[in-house]
C-alpha cells in the first residue's frame, strides 16, 4: 500500500515515515499544502495523512479539492485542534477519521489498518484471478494453465493495476505514479521494459491475458478469445 504524508513539521513527518516504512509501506511526504494537492492529483496513494494546517494551502482545503475531483483515496485528518466542531466539520468535508496531535504512534498505525481494511477501487487482497490466470500478490506469483513463474515486485503491483482494471485503457502517468511514484526517477522507456517482461511471463504460463498497447497513451489488459 502507497500512503502520502501531508504534514509541516519535518521531525513529525520523518517519524511517521519511518514507522509505516517498518510495518512495510511504501511511503511518500510533503511539507505544504500545494505539494500535497499535486501528489494527490496523481491518484498514486491509497491513502493519504492529512495535517489540518498547512503552509500555502490549508488541509481543510486540499481535502474538499480531493473529494472534489472525485478521488477516493482514505484520508486521516491529522491536527491539533481537538474541538468536536472541527473532527466533524474535518469528516463532513471527506476525511476517513481524525487523529488528534500529540498521538501515540501505535493508535496511527492501528487507524492506517482499519481504514486500509475498508474497501475501495485499488484495494488489495492476497489472490487475484482473471480468466485463467492467477496472481498472488503476496508471493509475487504468476500461475497459468501450462505453468507458473515468479515476478519482481515492481512486475507484480503493474499487473495488479492491469488484471484489477480489464479492459480499461490506463494512462501512461497513471501507470508510472501507481508503480513508481509521482516524483520517483524514473525514464519513461522503464514502464515500456516492464510490459515486455510482462508479457513473456504471460505467454510462459500459458495465460489467455494480453496487454494492448495504445500507442502514445498507454495499455490496457485484454482476454484473447478462446
Amino acid at each position: 500500500m502507497r500512503i502520502l504524508i501531508v504534514e509541516d513539521d519535518i521531525e513529525l513527518c520523518n517519524a511517521v515515515k519511518f514507522h509505516l516504512e517498518q510495518e512495510g509501506y511504501t511511503v511518500d511526504t510533503c511539507l505544504n499544502g500545494e505539494d500535497g494537492l499535486h501528489f494527490i492529483k496523481q491518484e498514486a496513494y491509497d491513502l493519504i495523512l492529512l495535517d489540518r494546517l498547512l503552509p500555502e494551502l490549508d488541509g481543510m482545503d486540499v481535502l474538499s479539492r480531493t473529494r472534489a475531483l472525485g478521488i477516493t483515496s482514505q484520508i486521516i485528518m491529522i491536527t491539533a485542534l481537538d474541538g468536536i466542531g472541527d473532527r466533524i466539520a474535518g469528516l463532513d468535508a471527506g476525511a476517513d477519521d481524525y487523529i488528534v496531535k500529540p498521538f501515540d504512534i501505535n493508535e496511527l498505525l492501528a487507524r492506517v489498518r482499519a481504514v486500509s481494511r475498508r474497501p475501495r477501487q485499488w484495494k488489495s487482497t492476497e489472490i487475484i484471478v482473471l480468466d485463467n490466470t492467477e496472481l498472488d500478490l503476496m508471493r509475487c506469483s504468476l500461475k497459468g494453465p501450462s505453468n507458473k513463474c515468479t515476478l519482481s515486485k515492481k512486475e507484480s503491483e503493474l499487473l495488479e493495476i492491469f488484471m484489477r482494471n480489464r479492459g480499461c485503457l490506463m494512462p501512461r502517468s497513471v501507470l508510472l505514479s501507481r508503480v513508481w511514484g509521482p516524483c520517483a526517477p524514473v525514464e519513461d522507456g522503464n514502464l515500456d521494459n516492464y510490459v515486455h517482461f510482462l508479457r513473456k511471463r504471460l505467454r510462459f504460463v500459458g495465460s489467455r491475458l494480453f496487454i494492448k498497447t495504445a500507442r502514445g497513451v498507454g495499455y490496457s489488459m485484454e482476454v484473447k478469445n478462446a
